[in-house]
C-alpha cells in the first residue's frame, strides 16, 4: 500500500446503531478530506442493520471508489453482547469492502487516538478538534464521522511512515 502515491481510502467507526464513514484522497503524503457520514442503522432487527451497513458501506464504495478500507478493530468492553455486536458491524463492513476488492487494514483504537491527536486516551472532542485540524473542515464533524475519519489519518500516517522503511502494515506488525 505505501508504494501508491494516489489512492482513495474510507475509514470505518463501526458500530450497531451509527456506523461513522470517512472518505480521503491521498496524494502522496498529503490528505484531502472528500466525504464523511454516519449511516444511522438503529431501529430494525439486527439482521436488518447488519444487512444496512453492508448496503451503505458498499454504495459510498461505488460512488467514491476508494481502494482501501481501514476499520477500528473491536475493543473488549464490560458487555460481551456490545462486543459481539460491534464485531459483527465491523464484519458487515468488513465484507463490504472486501466483495469489491478493497484491501483492509485494521487499527485498535489507542493507536488511532495517537495517530491523531498524539495520546492513546484523548477523548472524543479531542479526537474531533483534531480531525478538523488535520483537514482542514470548516467545522466538526459528529463524533463517529470523526472517529472514521481518525482511521483514515491513522492508516495514512502509518503507510507513509512505514513505506519510507520499505515494508508494509502487514510486515511491520508481524516484526512486533
Amino acid at each position: 500500500m505505501a508504494s501508491k502515491a494516489h489512492y482513495r481510502l474510507i475509514g470505518i467507526d463501526p458500530g450497531s446503531v451509527r456506523t461513522g464513514v470517512g472518505i480521503v484522497a491521498i496524494n502522496g503524503r498529503d490528505i484531502e478530506h472528500l466525504h464523511h457520514c454516519e449511516l444511522k442503522v438503529g431501529g430494525e432487527d439486527f439482521p436488518q442493520r447488519l444487512a444496512a451497513i453492508f448496503a451503505g458501506v458498499g454504495e459510498l464504495i461505488a460512488s467514491y471508489q476508494p481502494t482501501v478500507l481501514a476499520i477500528e478493530n473491536v475493543f473488549v468492553s464490560r458487555n460481551p453482547q456490545s462486543a459481539l455486536k460491534l464485531g459483527q458491524a465491523r464484519g458487515a463492513a468488513i465484507c463490504a469492502a472486501v466483495s469489491r476488492g478493497l484491501e483492509v487494514h485494521e487499527y485498535a483504537p489507542r493507536e488511532i487516538k495517537n495517530a491523531v491527536v498524539g495520546t492513546g486516551r484523548a477523548d472524543k472532542t479531542q479526537v474531533q478538534h483534531m480531525v478538523r485540524l488535520l483537514l482542514k473542515l470548516d467545522q466538526s464533524p459528529g463524533s463517529d464521522a470523526a472517529d472514521a475519519l481518525a482511521v483514515a489519518i491513522c492508516h495514512h500516517n502509518t503507510a507513509s511512515t512505514l513505506g519510507g522503511l520499505n515494508i508494509t502494515a502487514s510486515q511491520w506488525r508481524r516484526r512486533r
